[in-house]
């Protein structure tokens, strides 16, 4: 009987192990049983690290702007740009 890899691999590994006349046989192929197999999960974590230049601290001056009240302009005088000619 010939068949692929293809269909070799189908056979032996895709539909279990059916007690077949060479059962005995196929559990022999590698990857059939879970003997000597070891799982192990171990989280890695990996600290995060940034490193920031340093900068030099900015200084903020706060200053006063003192407005007189001649210097304000009224909006009663900017309503009466909009309005016609005496």
């Amino acid at each position: 009987m010939h068949i692929s890899f293809l269909q070799f691999l189908d056979m032996h590994y895709l539909h279990g192990s059916p007690n077949d006349k060479d059962y005995e046989r196929d559990m022999e192929l590698p990857f059939k049983t879970a003997d000597g197999c070891i799982c192990a999960i171990s989280p890695a974590f990996v600290p995060f690290i940034m490193l920031a230049p340093a900068a030099e601290p900015v200084e903020v001056i706060l200053q006063k702007i003192f407005i007189l009240k001649d210097q304000r302009i009224q909006s009663s005088y900017l309503s009466n740009i909009w309005q016609p000619p005496k």
